[in-house]
């Protein structure tokens, strides 16, 4: 499957600002939502190719949202990415016990992330 459309769910306008340059310039189309719940709800809408995910949220957070998503039969398939600052080992073994397929630590790098995406498409 070739990754086209990519799903940034952040609560920061600066990381989905920066993210989703990144991803525009390397191609890929964009859509955004500023938090889990929000992010659910465009998984099912949306049907991206991939899901870029934060983990500190408010409301719903990038576990709880990661774990809702990888339960659905709706949105299952859709592979997703941690990609937040808690850096922590354990924070990573917990992210992919939730359904993650992988996880970054934020700063990401163009490059990084690029390749990732290109790795998982």
């Amino acid at each position: 499957m070739a990754v086209r459309k990519v799903l940034v769910v952040d609560d920061s306008p600066t990381e989905r600002f920066y993210l989703g340059d990144i991803l525009r310039k390397g191609g890929y189309d964009v859509v955004t939502a500023e938090n889990g719940d929000d992010g659910v709800a465009k998984a099912r809408s949306e049907r991206p190719d991939i899901i870029l995910m934060d983990v500190v949220m408010p409301g719903l957070n990038g576990f709880q949202a990661t774990r809702q998503l990888s339960r659905d039969p709706a949105t299952q398939a859709i592979p997703v990415i941690m990609c937040t600052t808690k850096g922590q080992e354990t924070d990573r073994v917990w992210g992919m016990r939730q359904g993650a397929s992988d996880y970054l630590v934020k700063p990401v790098s163009a490059e990084t992330l690029l390749d990732k995406l290109k790795e998982m498409g």
